[in-house]
């Protein structure tokens, strides 16, 4: 515990259900920690420096818990060390995006024509019109060719344009990943299937068959914008290549083994969607020519049909749950643009949201160098990360759209029996591991709470070859969460009166 914390963790009315409505000002005086009184069960726990010495870690251990009704701050360990949240940083994205667009919110993709439609016929070029959708997927494609259909056209003099431009194109989230990784895609206003195109592999005559394909619940239509192609060599296992218009693949084929299949990456998303497109409009009669993208939409375009994702409240929660890293730079960036700043690129719209970070959160020393936590390079201390949290938690925005952190046993299973209920965030790269959220304990008291552990010199001296499955990192990270739970259970032992 430190000997000394002078952050001011209570905050007042943080946000409402809805956008706009105003923080609160901390309180003029500095809590500490509180003693912790006779409770001869609470005795027994092990301290909280004893359960990191146990883990192991190296690098970095911080944390602080406060109280969630009063603030008042109750543990901690380095919380003013600032240290990356990975995706923890969603927690504050959530709250960013619904403040600026509110829960109601709609992307909507549209299209257009760009001529007169007389007779079923559009005299003019068709344009697929992207408007910032993170959750855009084949299906709803789908449902847009039958829409067109219903609209009544039946051909298209013009060509099919592609549009993306109501969000920066950015080629990759983080650009020192490993290319190949699915959860690393590019970003644009007009995405598909979270911009992932699936690689499937069967035997097949002694070689193998793949497929590239973009599946969903109901469809999973070939594309030819990502194409695959199998060869011989010892490695690497992947190797990209922009050429041709196309995101072009090998794979080395002896890591093919018996057939698999996963998600890769799309760096054409426009193009990707467009062509997708053209097949359902194809199935319905109506020809369109390969999609061309272009930089800006006529005003007076007419549109045709449209689609309008979920509202953002469950788009947002769907981004918490599954930590989905291209919903939150997409409607992160979306946040930004509707706050009225400029967005010309993602490090912009971050820069934006470290800056309401500061003055709606009371994190004024948080950086963000992306909305998903996916860049290494963010930082966010516990205690602010606390202090977030404490507002957030008195005003009920955050904790109800948090996914429940089941607590485990020394063997990894499920402790059906846990008394307490965490409602959390969690964080996770190699040799970086985080944890922010909610904890109730059986007495009634709830607590908010972060974790943040990082040993940033080993992540450092990895090669980009070696971020997807470093020496070590499994083994680190797994002793990283099991101090995590440690100290939840500490925490509501401890302080659940």
């Amino acid at each position: 515990m430190s000997a000394r914390v002078s952050r001011r963790i209570f905050l007042g009315g943080l946000l409402s259900g809805t956008a706009g409505a105003a923080l609160a000002s901390p309180p003029a005086a500095s809590l500490r920690p509180v003693a912790r009184g006779t409770n001869l069960r609470a005795l027994a726990v092990p301290e909280a420096e004893t359960l990191v010495g146990d883990a192991k870690l190296g690098g970095r251990v911080a944390f602080a818990v406060a109280d969630l009704a009063s603030g008042e701050l109750l543990e901690a360990r380095g919380e003013e060390t600032a240290l990356p949240p990975a995706s923890v940083a969603k927690a504050v994205t959530a709250l960013y995006v619904l403040d600026a667009l509110g829960a109601a919110h709609r992307f909507t993709t549209r299209l257009l024509a760009t001529g007169e439609l007389r007779d079923g016929v559009i005299d003019g070029d068709l344009v697929l019109a992207g408007g910032g959708d993170p959750t855009l997927d084949t299906d709803a494609l789908a449902e847009l060719a039958k829409r067109l259909k219903s609209a009544g056209v039946r051909e298209v003099r013009g060509g099919f344009r592609v549009w993306g431009g109501a969000l920066p194109f950015e080629r990759a989230i983080d650009p020192g990943q490993p290319d190949h990784v699915g959860y690393n895609p590019a970003v644009s206003g007009l995405n598909l299937n979270f911009n992932r195109v699936h690689f499937e592999w069967r035997p097949s005559g002694g070689s193998y068959r793949v497929t590239m394909d973009a599946r969903s619940a109901l469809y999973r239509p070939e594309v030819q914008v990502a194409r695959m192609a199998v060869t011989v060599r010892d490695g690497p296992v992947y190797t990209y290549e922009d050429s041709d218009g196309r995101d072009n693949w090998t794979v080395a084929r002896g890591a093919l083994g018996n057939g698999g299949a996963r998600w890769l990456p799309v760096r054409k998303p426009e193009l990707y969607a467009g062509e997708v497109f053209q097949t359902f409009a194809g199935a319905h009669g109506i020809r369109l020519g390969a999609p061309e993208p272009v930089r800006a939409v006529p005003p007076d375009a007419a549109e045709l049909a449209a689609w309008e994702s979920a509202p953002l409240g469950e788009i947002v929660a769907d981004m918490l749950r599954y930590s989905t890293n291209l919903t939150a730079e997409v409607v992160g960036m979306a946040a930004t643009a509707a706050r009225g700043g400029s967005v010309p690129s993602l490090a912009v719209s971050a820069r934006e949201m470290s800056r309401w970070a500061g003055q709606r959160l009371g994190m004024p020393r948080a950086r963000f160098v992306d909305h998903s936590g996916l860049g290494d390079a963010s930082r966010v201390s516990a205690a602010e990360m606390v202090a977030a949290l404490a507002a957030a938690g008195r005003a009920e925005t955050l904790k109800p759209i948090l996914k429940e952190v089941t607590l485990r046993d020394a063997q990894g299973r499920p402790v059906r029996s846990a008394a307490l209920t965490v409602r959390a965030k969690t964080g996770t790269l190699h040799f970086v591991s985080a944890l922010a959220g909610y904890v109730s304990a059986p007495g009634g008291r709830e607590l908010a709470f972060a974790i943040f552990t990082a040993d940033t010199e080993r992540r450092a001296g990895l090669t980009r070859a070696q971020l997807e499955r470093p020496e070590g990192a499994r083994g680190w990270n797994g002793r990283s969460r099991r101090l995590q739970q440690a100290l939840i259970e500490r925490w509501g032992t401890v302080y659940a009166a």
